[in-house]
């Protein structure tokens, strides 16, 4: 679990504030999808338009947060060879 919020917290650090307004928009889009009433007539596009934002905002975040977390990975394993040659 602490990993996860390390990894949370290097995000975080790395971002600017446009990948800051990715995440609010996906968020948006994920709670508008589950929680949100629309009327029956214009259900089908509200959703469509909610799914979309949510998809076009959640493939670059996760991009971003992949490789946040193997640059980590890649300098705990430097670490830990420095260490051992020590």
């Amino acid at each position: 679990m602490k990993r996860l919020f390390d990894s949370g917290d290097e995000f975080l650090r790395r971002s600017t504030w446009k990948d800051l307004a990715l995440v609010k928009l996906c968020l948006f889009s994920l709670g508008f999808l589950f929680g949100t009433r629309v009327p029956r007539g214009r259900k089908l596009g509200a959703r469509f338009l909610a799914r979309l934002v949510f998809i076009l905002t959640y493939i670059p975040l996760m991009g971003k947060y992949i490789s946040v977390v193997m640059g980590m990975r890649r300098e705990e394993r430097l670490a830990r060879k420095a260490a051992a040659s020590e």
